[in-house]
């Protein structure tokens, strides 16, 4: 009888813990919208359409960018390219994402970057279109701007 007591409460004294320790997980905080494209111009490497995906943990977020419309010059190795997303602030001034993130990538695939990071407050607004995506590979420099604002709109994050 004596075992059935403590079994029952270190099982009651786990569980306890276990909803604890949900309360104070950090929360997912909402980005909206998670997915937005942008036509992008890149001057000699591309232009076509790219798709922004967002995400965000308290005030850290992250974006990665893909598109099929710009392509790696060359073939790249994982993590070499040293990418840099400002992104305007509705409100004014920018925000940077920044990373050495990508896939490994032949010549002649689409680009990806990221996830590149950054630091953005309770409700930030923020766009693509009026900022730059700067890439470097092999200490070449490639800047990519938004022909137009994002759809379906800026990134407001909670």
């Amino acid at each position: 009888m004596r075992r059935m007591r403590i079994g029952a409460g270190a099982a009651l004294a786990a569980g306890a813990l276990a909803v604890t320790g949900l309360a104070f997980a950090p929360a997912a905080l909402a980005v909206t919208p998670q997915t937005a494209t942008i036509n992008a111009d890149c001057g000699a490497f591309g232009s076509g359409e790219a798709t922004l995906t967002a995400t965000q943990v308290g005030t850290a977020a992250t974006v990665t960018v893909k598109s099929p419309g710009i392509t790696a010059p060359i073939g790249l190795g994982e993590d070499s390219i040293r990418s840099t997303l400002t992104l305007v602030r509705s409100g004014g001034g920018t925000v940077d994402f920044t990373g050495t993130e990508n896939p490994a990538m032949a010549a002649g695939a689409p680009v990806e970057v990221g996830p590149l990071s950054g630091t953005v407050a309770s409700g930030d607004s923020l766009e693509a279109f009026g900022g730059s995506l700067k890439m470097t590979v092999f200490g070449i420099t490639i800047t990519c701007t938004a022909t137009g604002p994002q759809s379906p709109g800026p990134f407001v994050f909670d």
